[in-house]
């Protein structure tokens, strides 16, 4: 039986993002509803996230009226869907560093978060080139980067390097490192406690952004596509995907691209009263369902 509850929890939305960006070379694609959204794990002992949203103020604010964001709702509001406070949290896995993903990390007092090394070393490398390099910091915010180094003064970073097992019980971190950004990870929950586990489950960060990135244009011959935005290196994005299919044995359902629109249709799920949906992956024996 399951030992963790998962759910997937959107907090805010770009109605219209461009195609090209979602599935690289998809220029002529219709815009696509881009969903910001993070994930809650639940289990014996445990309350955990991957990745935090952004604050809706500040640059995080700018940014997002730069992105086209709509519909943000704050961590207590979205948490408070399922049942949860943000401060009940008390382990939070940073897929990567941009500001949609590790923006708010604020609004968990009492977490410990979990972030590979080259992540943040890189975050501040790049923030000290010449402004010419001013690209690399698009979908970054710095003041992020400055309160995730004030997290590791307070002694609540766990600076990772490479992959790490059993972080939590049946939950692992791995290194993909150079793809999407520097230091990108991802969180694999092994939810029968197997090391070859058969209820396997992949939460993607932004290694994916949709299903379209991992099955291709082309049924009857998939195929992987990289996303529009690499700050490393393409190929390694393609190997990456390749390393999540093989954590849960090719079955493309059980990587989850938070960035997804079309996630909701394959698992039960409710839409809010603001607007948002609230797609529950997987139940643990006895947990009671938030979407029913």
């Amino acid at each position: 039986m399951p030992t963790y509850s998962i759910w997937l929890l959107e907090y805010a939305y770009v109605p219209s993002a461009p195609a090209g960006g979602v599935v690289y070379g998809d220029f002529a694609g219709p815009d696509r509803k881009l969903p910001y959204a993070y994930i809650l794990i639940k289990g014996p002992g445990v309350l955990a996230m991957v990745d935090v949203g952004y604050n809706h103020r500040d640059y995080g604010a700018e940014m997002a009226v730069r992105f086209g964001v709509a519909g943000w709702q704050s961590p207590a509001a979205v948490l408070a869907e399922v049942g949860v406070r943000p401060e009940e949290v008390g382990q939070v896995f940073l897929t990567h560093a941009h500001f949609d993903h590790a923006g708010n990390t604020d609004a968990f007092p009492k977490a410990t978060f979990y972030l590979q090394e080259r992540e943040l070393s890189k975050w501040l490398w790049a923030q000290s080139l010449d402004k010419k390099f001013r690209w690399l910091l698009k979908a970054t915010d710095p003041s992020d980067i400055m309160r995730i180094a004030e997290l590791a003064r307070q002694g609540r970073l766990v600076a990772v390097d490479g992959d790490r097992e059993d972080v939590l019980p049946g939950i692992d971190l791995r290194a993909a490192h150079d793809t999407h950004t520097w230091g990108s990870q991802f969180v694999t929950i092994r939810n029968d406690g197997q090391h070859n586990s058969q209820d396997a489950w992949v939460m993607a960060g932004d290694l994916v952004y949709s299903y379209d990135n991992i099955r291709g244009d082309d049924p009857d011959q998939p195929s992987y596509i990289p996303i529009g935005l690499a700050q490393g290196d393409q190929c390694n994005l393609l190997l990456a995907t390749d390393a999540m299919m093989q954590v849960v044995g090719g079955e493309m359902r059980r990587v989850i691209p938070v960035h997804e629109d079309a996630l909701a249709s394959g698992f039960p799920h409710r839409i809010t009263d603001k607007g948002l949906k609230i797609v529950e992956l997987a139940l643990a024996d006895g947990e009671a369902s938030r979407v029913a």
